[in-house]
């Protein structure tokens, strides 16, 4: 269909994971785990950080909002993922293609400057610790995740609403799930502005976290460097690792889909780049911190001896 030849678009038809029929269900499989996995894990961190009071400390409400933005980013593309591999045709209507989108957006960037707050709450706790109750105040960690919340939904309803207020062409495909740069691909008038918008709040998010997540970092091995006793850096290092891991995977993975040139892009790899940070990096996140935490892994042992309890007082 030619690209001039408008129509009314209700609906997209989205191509999803493969086009071959026997890979189906074991996809369907492999991607229904790693959905529950990270369902139960981002679900059970939430719950843990707000009924253990071990873990009534900034480092952990920060964490706590970090995995509300991962189970957010990837229930907003998940399930429907999942529901498109036992239909006979993948389809997603007009609205819910842009509520995905907009939901998807809005997690995506906050997870940025989550993350950012979380290297600065680690930066206050190693270079400030005699300051670090002070520094870090309840009204502080809530500025820090109540700023880029409300930026991230006014980010994304900008864009969602400049994509969608635009006539779409004929043709109607998109990749396995609604994203902003294969919509636009779509759109049948002029698309500069809606670009322009794109590649600046784009550029902006990523590099404003990164510069915050870089100087938080340097001062913190600085302060490292420094250190007298061979324990404390081990100490210091310790309470970083997992952030840093998390950091690495997520800013590397996006980096990779967005940053590297348009002629080193083909469709497979920035499919199983997107499936990444979608499905994966959420799966991980809580991994990665229950089992580096010890704090973490204390609060889930106290959580099911309280259920066994429970459960043999039920049965009793």
């Amino acid at each position: 269909m030619e690209k001039h030849n408008l129509t009314m678009m209700t609906e997209f038809i989205l191509m999803g994971i493969t086009d071959r029929p026997e890979l189906q269900a074991p996809f369907f499989g492999l991607f229904l785990i790693i959905y529950l996995i990270s369902l139960v894990g981002n679900l059970g961190m939430i719950i843990l950080t707000m009924v253990d009071s071990r873990l009534e400390t900034p480092m952990y409400f920060f964490l706590r909002h970090l995995a509300i933005t991962d189970l957010g980013y990837s229930t907003a593309v998940g399930p429907k993922m999942l529901v498109n591999f036992v239909v006979d045709q993948n389809k997603i209507s007009y609205h819910l293609c842009a509520t995905q989108l907009a939901f998807f957006l809005v997690f995506i960037i906050c997870e940025l400057f989550i993350l950012s707050a979380m290297s600065y709450d680690r930066y206050v706790a190693i270079c400030n610790p005699l300051l670090y109750t002070v520094i870090m105040s309840q009204k502080v960690c809530w500025s820090l995740v109540i700023m880029p919340y409300l930026y991230s939904v006014i980010i994304s309803l900008l864009i969602t609403l400049k994509i969608f207020t635009l006539p779409f062409c004929g043709y109607r495909v998109i990749s396995h799930f609604c994203d902003s740069l294969p919509l636009i691909a779509l759109l049948c008038s002029n698309t500069h502005e809606i670009e322009i918008i794109i590649l600046i709040s784009a550029g902006f998010n990523l590099v404003s976290s990164l510069v915050i997540l870089l100087f938080s970092y340097l001062f913190i091995l600085i302060a490292i460097f420094w250190m007298n006793s061979a324990e404390g850096r081990q100490k210091a290092l310790s309470t970083c690792g997992s952030h840093l891991t998390v950091v690495i995977v997520f800013y590397g993975t996006l980096i990779f889909m967005y940053v590297q040139p348009k002629s080193s892009h083909s469709f497979d790899t920035d499919k199983v780049a997107s499936i990444f940070y979608t499905l994966i990096i959420p799966m991980l996140n809580p991994l990665i911190y229950s089992l580096r935490n010890k704090d973490v892994k204390y609060a889930l042992k106290k959580l099911w001896k309280i259920l066994c309890n429970i459960l043999l007082s039920i049965y009793k």
